[in-house]
């Protein structure tokens, strides 16, 4: 799942995110003759559903950009569920107490292990409505009724039987022992809507070693709140003209069940642990098509308005990677260079004629074949598709073989999208298909633990872009993006753990708290900090060892550490499960304080509330050089006390950097000598310092500012060197920083001396980009099209004269009739 993101920028896109042996064949119950059985449940009363790319050309960009820097907007996208809850109960006959008492907590008891489900599905809803008038045209269906068998094993003996099962109406319980073939009576005891647990009573135990099969018929509600099944709605292209009633709306159905809505679309053991295999078949209606996780086997005509489509049998993995859709959509296909995987982009049909899909087209397998170079492990399937859908939040999801995308961040429109959003939808393939590994073959035991889900896929996804697209430059804007937006929120007293404790995570609401910018980007930074310690080479063969040892199974972050403390080489100081676990057991980071004159050093969680108490201390990998030594690993205890160290003490005025190249996630300090001799390097000759570290002293300075632990003019003259510098990553840290500190100061007498300085700052880099921007046209590398941006940006909204008078020119010649306002004047 992709996670949130908001790029302030003028020419940003808004991005929403958030991841074996089989038993023996069975024949499939509602198949008989090629026809399907379907679920015997009254129809009901039908309900009606609600009514409901960035650069055109340059000198476009250039009077978008001024407008917005004038007047600024901020969009909020509020999202929000709406639980339903309604069982039919059976009779109740006269049975035994039930031997087992409910399950503790929010979670199943572990009596009961699934191997397998045979699953029918049928969406009743129409893909097609007319509006016309006087036309006859049905009313939307939101139901989906189906049946399901799933075969278990039991492990502790039990009387009951408990899964998850919440908004479904279920009956029909039919319980087999597959050993004896004998039928078992039970009946559907209740259905908690506050737990999602569905209970089975029986008339006798299940016995230790004993293999069954559970048969349940159902009933649901299609979602119209983009969860669990849910109803997309889109007009057909091209659209009526305003006052005409014709038309046609479009629906197609799709599934995101991620993490706890697959017990609304199905009775199951809805837990990430409870791994099983999947057959699927749905029933849908004619000309429309159904995709799931695998492969079609075999599709074929019920009746004059439906028709079924059955599915290869699924690897054994987790029900919320389990996925379906149905809709009108046709593919654009493409394949691996060995001809091995199928790949499909799915979309809407104009949206697929204009070429909106074949950037993602021509990516997707480059990038799938570079994760099984660098895993050494293949794609698991025969195929993998991804679609385009109108509505979905967050805005991917990673389904095994079907990963479902919110059309704005797959399709990309050469010529009329930005290069961020080009950026945006490599990134987002990137980590989508990582999740084909960490996640899908390898998942989590719980979701405390997603970290390792999203963690990995957000830190491989740049390597995979920096592979397929090397003038992204994404290993660089990867560590400043995610380093900011993790610091941004850990810096709070609200923070939370990378993992926190298994009992802390139990409603749906507490697993979905965690897909945030810790779980996404703190979990890929101390992915980073650790292979910096163990090394590149060493870390990369450990997580190849872990995806191949836990293939198909489910893992805590000890299996991770154990996986890399077996193939290193070194053995010295702390094992990683010693390094790493305070790291992801403890919220915040610290901040290091050096002081260079003596050699101590001392750490303290950094928080903006800088009288907030902490006692928290991490063992801290330290980088350090000087402009007399070159880099060197140092460790700092965890311990809070201050400590000497002979690397951090400043020789005949020589200044000393700690954390090089930001591999270390925490914030430096020093003392005011230090910084001043840091400063002066910047200004005499930058390229002594790391092009990192240069945006990274910019940020650590504002936000020590910030939180009072230095004088603001210190981080305002960490700024003096941007007039020479032209590269990208240090003025990003620059604008993203003083954004916050043009915010404190306006409307103050520090207003206009600040704004004054920034003209005089941003003056050269303006200058440097003028003959692009004058001509309408963007340099070659990408960071440096980025970095005209800021230019821009910086020098327009702070009153630079010639940025002024451009812009002036520039709208003015957009709203020319023979311009590039294309949306009229």
């Amino acid at each position: 799942m992709s996670c949130c993101s908001l790029d302030l920028r003028p020419e940003s896109v808004l991005l929403l995110e958030r991841p074996g042996p089989g038993l023996e064949t069975r024949d499939r119950r509602p198949v008989q003759d090629q026809r399907l059985v379907l679920p015997q449940f009254c129809p009901g009363p039908p309900s009606m559903p609600s009514k409901s790319g960035l650069s055109k050309a340059f000198a476009a960009a250039f009077a978008v950009l001024t407008v917005s820097v004038i007047c600024g907007t901020v969009t909020m996208v509020v999202l929000y569920k709406v639980q339903m809850s309604g069982v039919n109960a059976t009779a109740r006959p006269t049975v035994p107490v039930t031997t087992e008492p409910p399950p503790p907590v929010l979670r199943l008891p572990r009596s009961l292990i699934p191997d397998r489900y045979e699953l029918v599905l049928q969406p009743r809803l129409y893909t097609r409505i007319v509006r016309e008038e006087n036309a006859t045209s049905p009313n939307q269906t939101l139901v989906f009724t189906g049946n399901s068998t799933v075969h278990f094993r039991c492990v502790q003996k039990t009387r009951s039987i408990f899964m998850h099962g919440r908004d479904l109406q279920v009956s029909g319980p039919v319980l087999t022992d597959r050993d004896s073939r004998k039928k078992i009576w039970s009946r559907v005891k209740d259905l908690d809507g506050e737990s999602g647990f569905l209970e089975l009573e029986l008339d006798q135990d299940l016995e230790v070693g004993g293999n069954y099969s559970l048969v349940l018929d159902f009933r649901g509600q299609i979602s119209q709140n983009l969860d669990a099944l849910f109803l997309s709605e889109y007009q057909e292209e091209p659209e009526p003209e305003p006052g005409e009633d014709s038309g046609t709306d479009r629906f197609l159905a799709a599934t995101n069940l991620q993490p706890t809505d697959a017990r609304r679309l199905f009775p199951c053991f809805d837990e990430p642990d409870m791994k099983a295999e999947f057959s699927v078949t749905i029933i849908h209606r004619l000309k429309t098509t159904a995709l799931s996780n695998t492969q079609m086997t075999v599709s074929n005509i019920e009746d004059d308005e439906w028709k079924y489509t059955r599915f290869e049998t699924t690897p054994r993995m987790s029900t919320y990677l389990l996925a379906f859709t149905v809709s009108e959509f046709t593919p654009i296909i493409s394949y691996t260079t060995d001809n091995r995987v199928m790949i499909r982009i799915f979309a809407r049909p104009e949206a697929k004629a204009a070429g909106h899909t074949s950037y993602a087209s021509h990516i997707t397998g480059k990038i799938l074949e570079f994760y099984e170079r660098r895993f050494e492990i293949d794609y698991e399937l025969n195929k993998l598709d991804q679609i385009a859908l109108p509505d979905l939040y967050p805005a991917a999801m990673e389904n095994w073989g079907l990963v479902t995308y919110q059309e704005g961040v797959l399709l990309y429109e050469e010529g009329v999208s930005s290069l961020l959003h080009k950026e945006n939808v490599a990134g987002i393939i990137a980590h989508e298909l990582a999740h084909q590994w960490f996640g899908n073959l390898v998942t989590m035991e719980w979701w405390n633990n997603i970290w390792l889900n999203e963690g990995f896929a957000t830190y491989m996804s740049h390597f995979a872009v920096d592979a397929v697209e090397p003038t992204f430059r994404m290993k660089d804007t990867f560590i400043m993006n995610n380093l900011h937006a993790a610091f941004q929120e850990d810096a709070l007293a609200s923070s939370h753990p990378l993992s926190p404790p298994q009992e802390d995570i139990q409603t749906s609401d507490e697993i979905i708290g965690l897909f945030d910018s810790i779980t996404y980007s703190k979990g890929s930074l101390m992915l980073r900090m650790l292979a910096d310690v163990v090394g590149e080479s060493v870390f990369n063969e450990g997580i190849n060892s872990y995806l191949k040892t836990f293939r198909f199974r489910n893992t805590n972050q000890n299996d991770l550490w154990n996986s890399i403390e077996m193939v290193r080489r070194s053995k010295y100081g702390l094992s990683v499960e010693q390094l790493m676990t305070p790291w992801i057991t403890q919220e915040g980071f610290p901040v290091i304080t050096i002081d260079t004159t003596n050699g101590e050093i001392y750490q303290k969680r950094f928080l903006y509330n800088n009288t907030a108490e902490s006692r928290l201390c991490w063992p801290v990998p330290i980088r350090v050089m000087s402009n007399m030594s070159e880099s060197a690993l140092v460790w700092l205890e965890d311990v809070l006390g201050p400590v000497k160290k002979e690397e951090f003490i400043s020789k005949d005025g020589e200044w000393i950097l700690a954390n090089v190249n930001s591999t270390g996630y925490y914030r430096v300090n020093y003392n005011l000598e230090n910084w001043q001799l840091l400063l002066k390097q910047l200004e005499t000759n930058r390229h002594l310092i790391p092009l990192m570290n240069r945006g990274q002293l910019i940020d650590d300075a504002f936000n020590l500012a910030r939180a009072k632990l230095i004088d603001v003019t210190l981080a305002l003259n960490s700024t003096l060197f941007l007039r020479e510098e032209r590269e990208f990553l240090p003025w990003e840290s620059a604008v993203t920083n003083l954004h916050y500190f043009v915010l404190m100061f306006d409307r103050s007498e520090v207003y206009g001396p600040m704004q004054a300085y920034l003209r005089d700052q941003v003056e050269g880099l303006y200058d440097f980009y003028r003959k692009y921007t004058n001509n309408s046209t963007v340099p070659e590398d990408h960071s440096e099209q980025h970095n005209q941006v800021n230019a821009i940006w910086m020098a327009c909204s702070n009153g630079l004269p010639e940025c002024v008078e451009m812009a002036k020119l520039k709208f003015t010649e957009w709203m020319q009739p023979n311009g590039t306002n294309k949306y009229g004047h």
